[in-house]
């Protein structure tokens, strides 16, 4: 998928299922390593960030088929100790591969990640927490090289700020550690929560995971297992947007609502009739949304992954937003494209201010990540006349069937 064709102007109307969350499958999919044998992932959407992580665990020895919306990963009783440059530099989560090899392996040799270019995002509270067990590094040509000469041991470990990737990085080392660690500070997110479930049925001894102090005590070893992946929450809150900026009503299916407590809230604010059940939102958007402040947070507050599809809404209400960015430095590269089709957008430090304005009208856009991409296509089924979203892979790399999704709601939307 290059780039994805579609004309503006068709209220949605319909329902659309979720599968699994990709900021839950791919560290799911690194937990196996823990634990040689016969793993099984259930509700897993065949995205292109989990091809590239079966590519990765293939490389360390792992032998990944799916059938449906199930994948299986074989382990071997001794994986390589290393995750290949060109793989990891595509993908930001194949740095948690760090802490598995190192309690499995005791050794690893990781690339320094990629993935969106939001800023600088550095792993220096992973390498920190992994330190602080034991842990020793050493960059040799742009490869982190990291070793455990006596092993890990559990420790008090304080996060500078809730990072989901070094308390998922760390929670990965700690439960085959020695002795108790404590991750204080640490992320609340649904999709590490998720994590730590699979690994305590995996065998890990872990309390407090969704809390802001997770206690976990390392065990001998670990077996593999069968896990559900928790729903796509960004998945299901695109989708809810794209029924609200059209004007549209939209059901969101195999969902967990409260998972988007704070986002619901804000389309509640901007005029949007939301009703949810126990595993189902429905959004109904009104004629010009209603303008609405709004700062990213760590959960459970704003997703920043909600961030550009929530401005595209916002482009077109009946007076003046703003909204702060709090997780990401730099993830405003969308706004230029939005101001292509009209939108009146201004980026100042981490302030976006979006002076909503009536008509969007359809051109060539940029979709230059995933979030921005899948935006931009929101923004298209509001505007008038064709928009052409190019570099539409980044899409395929979080959201299962998007444009096949979208046109079964009505839109007027084709891939190329």
């Amino acid at each position: 998928m290059q780039q994805i064709r579609l004309v503006g102007g068709r209220p949605l109307q319909g329902s659309v299922a979720v599968l699994g969350a990709k900021n839950a499958v791919l560290k799911h999919m690194v937990a196996t390593l823990l634990a040689p044998g016969h793993h099984v992932l259930g509700n897993v959407p065949r995205i292109l960030d989990v091809t590239v992580m079966g590519e990765v665990l293939h490389h360390v020895g792992a032998f990944c088929t799916r059938e449906g919306n199930e994948l299986t990963i074989e382990v071997p009783e001794e994986p390589l100790a290393e995750a290949p440059l060109e793989m990891v530099r595509r993908m930001r989560a194949s740095i948690l591969i760090l802490g598995a090899l190192l309690a499995r392996r005791g050794e690893a040799r990781v690339a320094l990640p990629g993935g969106d270019d939001f800023g600088a995002r550095p792993i220096d509270m992973h390498l920190d927490g992994l330190e602080a067990m034991g842990a020793e590094f050493r960059l040799n040509h742009g490869v982190l090289e990291g070793s455990a000469p006596d092993g890990l041991h559990g420790t008090d470990i304080a996060l500078d700020f809730p990072s989901v990737g070094a308390t998922e990085n760390v929670l990965l080392a700690a439960v085959l550690a020695t002795g108790t660690t404590l991750i204080r500070n640490a992320a609340r997110e649904p999709e590490l929560t998720d994590l730590a479930e699979m690994l305590i049925r995996m065998g890990a001894k872990i309390e407090g995971a969704g809390t802001s102090t997770i206690e976990v005590h390392g065990v001998a070893a670990l077996q593999p297992t069968y896990h559900r992946v928790v729903p796509d929450r960004l998945e299901a809150g695109t989708y809810a947007l794209a029924g609200a900026i059209t004007g549209g009503t939209v059901t969101v299916t195999n969902c967990v609502p409260d998972h988007l407590r704070m986002e619901l809230r804000k389309m509640n604010d901007a005029g949007c009739v939301v009703t949810t059940n126990i595993d189902s939102i429905t959004v109904s958007g009104p004629d010009r949304p209603s303008p609405v402040d709004l700062a990213t947070l760590p959960f459970p507050g704003f997703h920043t992954d909600m961030h550009p599809q929530m401005v595209a809404l916002l482009s077109v209400a009946a007076g003046t937003s703003l909204l702060t960015e709090n997780v990401y430095e730099s993830r405003f590269r969308y706004i230029g494209e939005l101001g292509r089709m009209g939108a009146d957008i201004h980026a100042d430090g981490q302030h976006v201010v979006v002076r909503g304005v009536e008509t969007l009208s359809g051109c060539e856009v940029d979709g230059c990540d995933i979030r921005a991409g899948a935006a931009l296509v929101l923004a298209g089924l509001r505007a008038d006349g064709e928009t052409v979203v190019t570099e539409a892979h980044h899409i395929a790399r979080g959201y299962d069937g998007f444009v096949a999704k979208l046109a079964a709601m009505g839109a007027s939307i084709q891939a190329h």
